[in-house]
């Protein structure tokens, strides 16, 4: 799939406030700072569609982008980050529960982490989470060009050997770097399945 034409739709502040039409929701999640937007950009071939921020926890609301009138790009809120108040912050704000678990219209979700880093307890909790509810989702392992080959595959590892202590098969694994823009082909071509099977 190649993406000709992104949109800004719309930002939400809560769930009743998202498109009311049937096209379907293709949503990404991570931790603040993960490198979110910068995928987004990746994969939408736009340099600037999504905010990046050298501060972390800019995205505060539900963005949704329109993809050649076909479906949506939906970026959601980082969640974890530690500036953020208490009240805003909760582990995961209702927002994004409210979204994640209870919108009809989001088909499959892409939780983003980071491949330099031991698997992250607020990641797992999150992911257990998605279990729990039946929620289709991959994992995007992001900022590989910072890792050699070995590394990446051990970092792989580790999440595989952890997910595996609870989970009888894997989600789908892909790896990313926004920096050598590797692994957008097989994103968007995961992507066109998703919606051709939807």
């Amino acid at each position: 799939m190649e993406i000709k034409r992104a949109t800004f739709k719309c930002s939400s502040q809560q769930l009743s406030q998202i498109p009311r039409d049937t096209l379907p929701d293709i949503a990404f999640i991570g931790r603040s700072n993960v490198g979110k937007s910068s995928l987004i950009n990746l994969l939408t071939g736009h340099g600037s569609l999504a905010k990046v921020s050298g501060t972390p926890g800019k995205t505060r609301l539900i963005n949704h982008f329109l993809i050649d009138d076909r479906w949506y790009l939906v970026d959601l809120p980082g969640y974890g980050y530690a500036r953020v108040s208490k009240s805003e912050r909760g582990e995961f704000s209702k927002l994004i529960t409210d979204y994640v678990f209870r919108s009809e219209k989001m088909h499959f979700l892409f939780v983003l982490v980071d491949s330099r880093l031991e698997p992250q307890a607020i990641d797992l909790r999150f992911i257990r989470l998605l279990g729990e509810h039946g929620i289709p989702f991959g994992i995007v392992f992001t900022k590989t060009d910072k890792l050699s080959r070995n590394q990446l595959e051990s970092s792989a590892a580790r999440y595989k050997k952890q997910l595996l202590t609870e989970w009888e098969e894997m989600p789908p694994l892909f790896f990313a770097s926004s920096a050598k823009r590797t692994g957008r082909e097989e994103i968007l071509a995961f992507i066109d399945k998703c919606l051709k099977d939807s």
